[in-house]
């Protein structure tokens, strides 16, 4: 995958991600930016998402950890590092533990 292939999969999976917080009309707040889309909760924790060019990752900070996640073009998804979960699946997790709502992120 090229950079820029690359950087176009993390842009369209940011502006997903924040599509489906805002169409939820949750108490999400969002900011993107410079590659980085930080959520921030109504109880003040943050999720951040955040490009990692070099090693061609999306990376993901939560209250339960960090997580890095590399883009399988046959499956066209992002499947983390360590355990081939999808990304969609982790954030559906960390949302309703963090945000304490339930989202479906069809990524």
């Amino acid at each position: 995958m090229t950079e820029s292939e690359f950087n176009d999969h993390v842009d369209d999976t940011l502006q997903q991600i924040e599509d489906i917080l805002d169409d939820a009309e949750s108490d999400l707040d969002c900011r993107n930016g410079g590659g980085i889309l930080t959520v921030i909760c109504e109880n003040g924790s943050q999720v951040i998402f955040t490009r990692q060019t070099p090693v061609k990752q999306l990376w993901v900070a939560a209250r339960s950890g960090g997580f890095h996640y590399d883009y399988d073009a046959e499956k066209a998804c992002w499947l983390r590092d360590t355990n081939q979960q999808p990304l969609n699946i982790m954030l559906e997790e960390i949302f309703t533990e963090q945000a304490g709502e339930t989202f479906s992120f069809d990524l």
